[in-house]
């Protein structure tokens, strides 16, 4: 490979959108620096034609919006690698909308591969072994390395001949169109949200057993945590991790004596926030109780029992096909038709996430497996002496 031009300014810019813009099907993948600030951003992003590589340095130009078009085209195949997280963080940094997606990862998944990244696909097709080095790295750096230049060439460098190789196998096993229902999908996923929550502390799965006391202290540690992180821009583990809090709320410690026995705490953690983490314990002592949140009122057993009818459905069918089982059918289908069963196939197409493929395909099937879990269960409550749910009842 030879080294690739980087785009830094306007100018290159626009001239690489005019080139771009008379190719059919262009490659696409992006870097950014999750592990190294409080707000993740896109630092680059790479570009591979049939012919040629390009680098485009987000972080040097001002606007990318002469990309826009590139995207929202319907007449530019555009090809990533596990596209949904690139497609989240495009949107959320520069409001770009998708159409045409072709995911590799998401072919080999439907063609049933057990191994799909990225890396052993180059193995499998190119004998290329994938340079792990930088998976890690910082990418908000400038200069960027030599070698991570060329790292990050080669995660789109081999895609439009993956995607030829991998959508001709597709073809041949009439999957085109299962597939292409699930690039589609793709294109409608929302942008990312780093937005920090002040009430995430209740979701901390170690905290589950604390009260109302212990979990006023966590939520002082927790916003002090959010608020030294955005101060020191670095991700909020990077300051403290969610067992280190715990740990702290678990021993309510009240001088540096006591902190030292945190043993979830290391001894640069120590020298640097004693003072702050003992001044966030006082005002959770000292501070109001907080409101639990109000807990889902628990599933209705008929609801339940039409998602497990529908999960061991999916398992056979996905194990039939040798694929996972959310190739065949996503939890969010299984839910929403749990929660409002289809009663003839007009019904299936307000599904979520169950697309014209999987209804045609599946439909039939589902109905008459939800038809028998409600005579089932009209059965159990007729025994026990009780009315059976109507439709509507039982959908809602």
């Amino acid at each position: 490979m030879n080294t690739p031009p980087i785009i830094t300014d306007a100018r290159s810019l626009a001239a690489l959108v005019q080139h771009l813009s008379t190719e059919t099907l262009l490659a696409f993948d992006t870097e950014s620096n999750s592990l190294f600030a409080y707000r993740e951003r896109v630092c680059l992003i790479q570009v591979s034609t049939r012919a040629a590589d390009y680098l485009i340095d987000p972080l040097a130009i001002d606007s990318l919006e002469p990309l826009r078009p590139i995207f929202a085209s319907r007449a530019i195949e555009k090809v990533f690698h596990a596209a949904e997280y690139d497609v989240m963080c495009m949107k959320r940094d520069f409001g770009f909308e998708f159409n045409a997606l072709f995911d590799t990862m998401l072919a080999a998944r439907v063609l049933g591969r057990k191994q799909f990244g990225l890396g052993a696909l180059l193995e499998e097709f190119f004998e290329v072994q994938a340079d792990k080095r930088y998976q890690k790295a910082d990418w908000s750096l400038r200069p960027l390395p030599v070698e991570q230049l060329a790292y990050a060439q080669q995660d789109t460098h081999y895609l439009p001949q993956l995607r030829d190789l991998l959508h001709a196998e597709l073809a041949e096993k009439g999957r085109l169109r299962e597939a292409g229902e699930m690039f589609e999908a793709l294109a409608r996923v929302p942008a990312a949200d780093n937005q920090f929550d002040p009430e995430g502390y209740w979701r901390i799965h170690s905290a589950r057993d604390f009260d109302r006391r212990q979990m006023a202290i966590l939520r002082e540690l927790f916003l002090w945590r959010d608020q030294t992180a955005q101060a020191q821009d670095v991700p909020p583990f990077k300051i403290m991790g969610d067992t280190a809090l715990t740990g702290i709320v678990s021993q309510r410690p009240r001088t540096p004596h006591d902190l030292g026995d945190v043993r979830e705490l290391s001894t640069h953690q120590l020298r640097r926030y004693t003072t702050p983490l003992l001044a966030a314990v006082d005002r959770g002592l000292s501070g109001p109780l907080p409101a639990r949140p109000e807990r889902p009122r628990p599933l209705a057993p008929i609801v339940q029992a039409r998602y497990d009818a529908l999960h061991t459905w999916r398992k056979e069918q996905a194990a039939a096909r040798g694929v996972e089982s959310d190739v065949i059918m996503s939890k969010e289908s299984m839910w929403a038709m749990a929660r409002n069963p289809p009663f003839a196939p007009d019904d299936l197409d307000d599904v979520a996430g169950l697309g014209p493929w999987r209804r045609a395909e599946y439909g039939a099937a589902v109905i008459d497996l939800l038809a028998g879990v409600q005579l089932v269960e009209e059965g159990i409550q007729s025994t026990d002496g009780t009315a059976p749910n109507t439709p509507s009842e039982s959908g809602s």
